[in-house]
């Protein structure tokens, strides 16, 4: 009976392992028993409790289970071979250095990235490209409406011959003047400096089928950065925005407004100098009266809880023109300037303009409308002038046009915050100004076509005949140019 039960144990024992019953006892026996380095301790003391445990009637099949058993944990706790062996029985055998290379091939393998990760990698990282490119392209450093100069004096209050709408504005202009620091302090800087931080985001994009978000400023998502703006009278400014890696800039001399981006490089502005519209966000308060200095008194509003004055400022059609160019036509521009009844500072301020772009005379007409709404707060005292330490803007961009039921829309945002501000910054010349060389020399050569219509057309309403003779540059080295008009 004990042989039998020695021979039923044995053959549990080799089909547990998965061999053969014909094999030989000497084969199973040798890989039956490996060297003792090669099991760990927690199975010798597991074989060792079995042993204990075990009743002295049944001796034979103690062995069969606890081999069993260890022989299980051995395979699930033994270690992994990274790289294949060289050298050994094992190889020679089919043993643990071969299955060690199988799990070495599979772990380069699934580490090796796929040519579908690639290309969503390649295609995600253009996305944010493109976005941060539409970031700074929209809320970088966008320009006033008109042309104004902080150098202007402000109109006189009068009530008997102008209307309701203007002298109301003139009186709201003058309790804003006063409540931001005075004209006469305003009017003794000379210059002024600025820096502070941005986050940015393009936070929706909206067609006729779906809608998709990518989160609030506050996200993660949001690009982070920072800026830096210089002033000084009259009407000259330079900005430098740094975010995501990517730096635009941005400047006026008082007679070219330049700009300066990585995808586009340096480019002059169409049309008549005009302010940062960033400089009117609570950080040049001469400049924002001077710019609604034409504006109309449109009624009252209340933004976010307070009592609000509207006043509207609209481009004229000279200005439109000149701004526009090629087959982009721009047929409005309009600044609404939102000014609380209770302290008088400007609390809110939002501009918008339309363009229609037509590529050819026969396509279809796609309209581009941009709005711009800023939020201002936390105005403090700096040198005596009341300045906005933080804001908050949202940008709506919609195109429309092509088809009917056609559309799109982008949504960005920008929160902003005032870490250093002073006026009057010594050693500030203007040197700091000057334009790249490229755009000076395309400035020089608009400035001689514009001067030549000019007295192309002075001469056509004098019915003479007009001789226009262009002086080359004076011995001097100064960067002037003479006309001499022979009627």
């Amino acid at each position: 009976m004990a042989k039998k039960q020695g021979f039923f144990s044995a053959l549990r024992e080799e089909v547990a392992r998965g061999l053969s019953p014909g094999r030989s006892r000497e084969k199973t026996s040798v890989r039956t028993h490996p060297p003792a380095e090669a099991v760990p301790s927690i199975h010798r003391r597991r074989r060792k409790d079995h042993a204990r445990r075990t009743p002295p009637s049944r001796p034979p099949e103690v062995p069969v289970a606890v081999t069993f058993t260890s022989a299980s944990f051995r395979e699930t706790l033994a270690p992994l071979v990274e790289g294949p062996e060289g050298g050994g029985t094992g190889d020679a055998a089919g043993g643990p250095a071969k299955e060690g290379w199988n799990r070495w091939v599979r772990g380069q393998l699934s580490r090796a990235p796929s040519a579908t990760s690639a290309i969503a990698a390649s295609a995600s990282s253009a996305f944010l490209r493109s976005d941060l490119r539409l970031l700074l392209g929209v809320l970088g450093a966008p320009l006033a409406p008109v042309h104004v100069s902080s150098a202007d004096p402000l109109p006189h209050l009068c009530i008997k011959n102008s209307p309701i709408e203007t002298s109301s504005a003139q009186y709201i202009l003058q309790q804003y003047t006063a409540a931001s620091g005075g004209r006469n302090l305003q009017s003794a800087i000379r210059n002024a400096y600025a820096m502070g931080k941005v986050r940015m985001v393009a936070s929706e994009f909206e067609t006729a089928a779906k809608v998709m978000k990518n989160g609030c400023v506050s996200s993660h998502t949001a690009e982070s950065g920072g800026f830096v703006l210089w002033r000084m009278a009259p009407d000259m400014w330079n900005i430098e925005l740094a975010v995501g890696g990517s730096k635009v800039q941005a400047g006026c001399n008082g007679k070219i407004v330049w700009r300066h981006t990585p995808w586009l490089g340096a480019h002059a502005a169409k049309g008549p100098v005009r302010p940062l519209r960033r400089a009117l966000q609570g950080l040049d308060p001469l400049t924002t009266a001077s710019m609604f200095a034409n504006a109309r008194c449109i009624g009252e509003k209340k933004v976010n809880g307070e009592d609000c004055f509207v006043l509207k400022l609209s481009a004229d059609p000279q200005t439109l023109r000149a701004r526009s160019e090629g087959p982009a036509e721009i047929i409005r521009h309009v600044l609404f300037g939102y000014f609380s009844q209770r302290t008088g500072l400007l609390v809110n301020i939002e501009d918008s303009h339309l363009t229609r772009i037509q590529p050819n005379a026969g396509s279809d007409a796609v309209y581009w409308e941009t709005t711009i709404k800023s939020s201002l707060d936390d105005y403090r005292p700096v040198d005596g002038v009341m300045v906005a330490h933080s804001g908050r803007s949202v940008v709506t961009l919609f195109r429309f046009g092509e088809k009917a039921m056609s559309h799109t829309k982008t949504m960005m945002e920008e929160e902003w915050t005032i870490e250093e501000a002073s006026f009057n910054v010594p050693g500030l010349t203007m040197d700091c100004f000057i334009p790249p060389a490229d755009i000076r020399c395309d400035s020089t050569a608009g400035t001689r076509e514009q001067l030549f219509q000019r007295g192309r057309r002075k001469s056509g309403t004098g019915h003479r005949a007009a001789k226009v003779a262009a002086a080359g540059k004076p011995k001097d080295k100064q960067d002037t140019i003479i006309w001499r008009v022979q009627l």
